[in-house]
């Protein structure tokens, strides 16, 4: 078990990487992938995939009971839930019934147990770590966030053509975009060219 960390580097198809922090473990946890016009950026395609993704990112749980098919899809029917309630969040729509429902349940069983090594000074996770018990940690943060202070801080980035969501922890609550080193970058370029466009 380590401090919760969020944030982790994602892979455009056309090319290209940037780090993007969602600002929540749960956030992150849903842009791994996704349906429709969202599956080309699939990195859960096999159990193993999950497995690892949740030992090397928030909450760091190293599952010790083997991942199964199951797994992988209540795993994805979380992560989809988790979009769709921080997209409704952030458009300050209502949040959709099955979202709510999914969450729910997810969040129902048993969550990880931190557990205290011998010498005091290190913790980790009491086993046997499942997936099921990643999941509804990472339910149960989803839920704090959309009924806590910070419910109103849900944003979608201000570019017109990206749908990556996060949400808003600083001070100012005054972030807009994915990354200053993406969206932010490409919104600068475009605005400086339309004023050298119409400079006499």
């Amino acid at each position: 078990m380590r401090a919760s960390t969020t944030g982790r580097v994602l892979h455009d198809p056309k090319g290209g990487s940037f780090w993007f922090d969602a600002g929540a473990a749960c956030l992150d946890f849903a842009h791994t992938g996704g349906e429709g016009r969202y599956a080309v950026f699939e990195i859960l395609h096999e159990p193993a995939d999950l497995a690892e993704w949740l030992a090397g990112s928030s909450p760091a749980a190293t599952v010790t009971v083997p991942v199964t098919a199951g797994d992988l899809a209540a795993a994805r029917l979380l992560r989809q839930a988790i979009w769709d309630a921080a997209h409704s969040r952030a458009a300050r729509r209502p949040l959709p019934a099955g979202a709510v429902a999914t969450l729910n349940r997810a969040a129902a069983e048993a969550p990880l147990v931190p557990e205290l090594a011998a010498d005091g000074t290190r913790a980790g996770w009491a086993a046997p770590v499942r997936v099921a018990q990643a999941l509804s940690t990472l339910a149960r943060e989803m839920i704090e966030l959309l009924s806590g202070p910070l419910s109103g801080r849900f944003r979608e980035c201000a570019s017109d053509d990206c749908p990556l969501v996060f949400v808003d922890s600083s001070r100012p609550g005054a972030r807009r975009w994915c990354a200053m080193e993406r969206c932010g970058n490409r919104h600068k370029l475009r605005a400086l060219r339309a004023r050298r466009a119409t400079d006499p």
